[in-house]
C-alpha cells in the first residue's frame, strides 16, 4: 500500500506541475500580447482648434473672480443683458446635457459650450492612437465648477494671460486692461460657429455659419458683431462717462433654453402676405401667397444646429376656430445620421434670397371664415424632445409672425 501511496502522490505531483507549467505558460503569453499592445499605443497630439479648450486662466489683478457674476458688480448692464443670452445657458441647456451624456458623445463637444479650461474637470492632452474616444487626460487643479455653470461667460471672451482685452484699453479701470479689437473681431465667433468635421461616420458636427457669412454680400461690410451686438451709447460702469458700447444679448433664433428666461430675436426675415380676393362666392377658388425674404441675415436662415427649421403655416379657419383646411411649408435641412451622417435636402435660405408660398382653398358654403399667416422658428421635433427625454416644458419653437384675415 505504501509503494502504490507513493506513486500517486508522485503522479499529481507531476500532474499539478503540468498544470502550473501551461498557466505559466499562458500568463506568459498574456503578458506579452499585453505588452505589444502597449507597445502599439501611440500618443496623437491635439490639432483640431475645437479639441482644445482655452487653457486655465490666472484672475487677473484687481478681480476676486472670473465669474459672470463678479463682472456684474460693475458692469451691471453687460451683466443684465448676457444673463438673457443663450450664451450664459450653453452648458445648462438640457438638450445639451441630454446629448453629452450619450456614450456617442465625445469629448471636444463641452470646448464650445464651457470654452474655458478653468471650466472642465479634465484637461485632455491628446488622443490613444488617435482616437476621439480614448483622450488621454488628468484632473484639472484649477477646475472651477460655479463657473461650469456660466456656459459662455465674460472671461471666455475678455480674459487671457492676466488681463481683461477690450475695445479701449482704458487705463481707469480698476484692473488690467488691453486693447485688443483683433481677438475681439468675428474670428472669436467663428472660432465656435464655424466648426465642420466628421467625427465618426454617424456623427457629423456641421456649423457652417462662418463659411455662409464669407460667401455672403455682407463680408467685409459688416460682420458677427455688427447686427448679433449692436451699438449702444451708455455707462460701461455706473458714475462713468456716457461712450459707444456694445449690447451683450447676443441675439439669435429667440428660442429660450427655458420657457421662464426668455431671450432676445433677431429676425433676419421679411415677411409679405400678399393680396387675395376677400369678396368672394361660393365654389371660388382663393389664392393665399406669402414672400418671405432673407433681407438681414448675412448668413443661410435658418443657420447653425442642423435640426433648426421654420414652419409657414397657411389656414384657415370658421368663426369656432374650428381648422377647415391648411397647408405647412418647411424650411431647413433634412439628415439621415444612420448608418453614415449625411445631408439630404437643404432649402436654407440664403443672403437676399426671396421665395414664394402659395395656398389655395375651394371656398365652402360657410360664413365667418378667416385666413391665418403664421411663421415659426424651430429648434427641433417633438421627436426628438421625445428621444433625448427633455422635460415637457423645454421649449422647441417660437412664433414670429402672425396674422389673421377676414374672407368675408
Amino acid at each position: 500500500m505504501d509503494d502504490r501511496k507513493t506513486i500517486y502522490i508522485t503522479l499529481a505531483t507531476v500532474f499539478l506541475s503540468a498544470v502550473a507549467f501551461l498557466f505559466s505558460c499562458e500568463n506568459d503569453e498574456t503578458q506579452i500580447q499585453n505588452f505589444k499592445k502597449e507597445q502599439q499605443k501611440v500618443i496623437t497630439p491635439l490639432t483640431n482648434s475645437w479639441d482644445i479648450a482655452i487653457p486655465n486662466q490666472k484672475i487677473p489683478e484687481g478681480l476676486v473672480s472670473l465669474s459672470a457674476k463678479s463682472c456684474g458688480v460693475c458692469h451691471q448692464q453687460h451683466y443684465k443683458e448676457w444673463k438673457h443670452s443663450t450664451h450664459s445657458h450653453a452648458w445648462t441647456d438640457p438638450q445639451f446635457q441630454a446629448e453629452i451624456a450619450k456614450e456617442s458623445s465625445p469629448f471636444m463637444c463641452i470646448n464650445c459650450h464651457i470654452p474655458l479650461q478653468n471650466q472642465q474637470e479634465f484637461i485632455v492632452t491628446g488622443l490613444v492612437n488617435g482616437d476621439i474616444y480614448q483622450p488621454v487626460s488628468h484632473r484639472n487643479p484649477h477646475f472651477d465648477q460655479a463657473l461650469q455653470q456660466e456656459g459662455i461667460n465674460c472671461a471666455s471672451c475678455h480674459v487671457r494671460d492676466g488681463a481683461i482685452l477690450g475695445p479701449t484699453g482704458t487705463a481707469k479701470a480698476p484692473h488690467k486692461t488691453i486693447k485688443d479689437t483683433l481677438h475681439l473681431s468675428e474670428n472669436l465667433c467663428i472660432s465656435c460657429h464655424n466648426a465642420v468635421a466628421v467625427v465618426t461616420p454617424q456623427l457629423a458636427c456641421t456649423f457652417e455659419t462662418g463659411d455662409e457669412w464669407k460667401k455672403g454680400p455682407y463680408f467685409g461690410n459688416k460682420n458677427c458683431k455688427s447686427c448679433h451686438m449692436p451699438d449702444t451709447i451708455r455707462s460701461i460702469v455706473p458714475g462713468y462717462e456716457r461712450r459707444k458700447s456694445r449690447q451683450h444679448y447676443f441675439m439669435g433664433s429667440g428660442i429660450p433654453k427655458f420657457i421662464d428666461k426668455p431671450t432676445k430675436m433677431l429676425n433676419g426675415l421679411f415677411i409679405e402676405p400678399l393680396n387675395f380676393k376677400h369678396n368672394s362666392k361660393t365654389g371660388d377658388t382663393l389664392h393665399f401667397d406669402v414672400d418671405i425674404t432673407n433681407k438681414y441675415a448675412g448668413h443661410k436662415v435658418p443657420t447653425g444646429d442642423p435640426e433648426r427649421f421654420i414652419i409657414i403655416e397657411q389656414s384657415i379657419y370658421d368663426k369656432d376656430s374650428t381648422l377647415v383646411s391648411q397647408r405647412k411649408h418647411r424650411i431647413g435641412e433634412e439628415w439621415e445620421w444612420y448608418p453614415k451622417a449625411k445631408k439630404i435636402t437643404d432649402n436654407n435660405l440664403l443672403p437676399n434670397e426671396k421665395r414664394s408660398f402659395s395656398f389655395e382653398f375651394i371656398k365652402p358654403n360657410k360664413k365667418d371664415l378667416y385666413y391665418v399667416l403664421k411663421v415659426s422658428k424651430h429648434r427641433s421635433t417633438p421627436e426628438n424632445k421625445a428621444y433625448n427625454k427633455l422635460p415637457e416644458s423645454y421649449p422647441l419653437s417660437i412664433t414670429i409672425f402672425e396674422k389673421k384675415y377676414a374672407l368675408d
